[in-house]
């Protein structure tokens, strides 16, 4: 993890002096462990999570909140504030700060879409299948859930009918018994496989 940190920080500014870096994937796929990971692996870089952007009235139609309330912000090197979105009260909350850190991480379902990716030093797509995706979403979430999820995986299916993210993935993110492995993607250059488990020095991606 360590050595595609160090990757990460190579890559030129992509936002302002930002180096954003989108963890895309379906629901489920494990996103957010992946992020919070890399995060750590980066000192402690911020992860704004897609969760707190969407709602229920919007579960992909959040593109120009996302725009206005971070992007445009941190382009200019600004301290972007976002309102987060309570999924149990159903509202948004207090606006939170989001620092123009050397690397921000951007997780979540649409982490790739096409608005976004020309703000984008890195785009990484977690490769588990739809189905299994969804089943481990499931299974976490519970029956209390079973509704929502049957909306969501109708939703999500439109979202990348429509614009899709995998495509234009740099690096594929598998999780290994030991950690991840991380493999050229389909928008990424040649040479670029590499195996990535926990522990690995800094030369395991180079």
């Amino acid at each position: 993890m360590h050595a595609l940190a160090s990757r990460i920080r190579r890559l030129a500014p992509s936002c302002g002096p930002v180096r954003l870096v989108g963890v895309d994937g379906h629901a489920g796929s494990g996103k957010s462990t992946f992020a919070g990971r890399l995060a750590e692996a980066l000192d402690g870089a911020p992860v704004l999570r897609l969760d707190d952007i969407a709602s229920h009235d919007e579960l992909f139609a959040w593109t120009g909140r996302l725009l206005g309330e971070v992007i445009r912000p941190l382009s200019r090197g600004e301290t972007a504030r976002y309102s987060a979105y309570d999924w149990r009260a159903r509202r948004f909350g207090p606006p939170r700060p989001l620092p123009p850190a050397p690397v921000v991480l951007v997780e979540g379902v649409g982490a790739g879409r096409r608005a976004l990716r020309p703000y984008l030093a890195l785009l990484l797509w977690m490769d588990v299948p739809e189905e299994e995706s969804w089943s481990r979403g499931r299974r976490r979430d519970g029956e209390e859930q079973r509704e929502f999820w049957d909306r969501w995986v109708a939703a999500e299916r439109r979202h990348f009918a429509g614009d899709p993210s995998r495509p234009y993935a740099q690096l594929l993110v598998r999780q290994c018994e030991t950690g991840y492995e991380v493999l050229r993607g389909p928008a990424g250059t040649a040479g670029a496989n590499h195996a990535i488990t926990e522990g690995d020095g800094p030369s395991a991606v180079g």
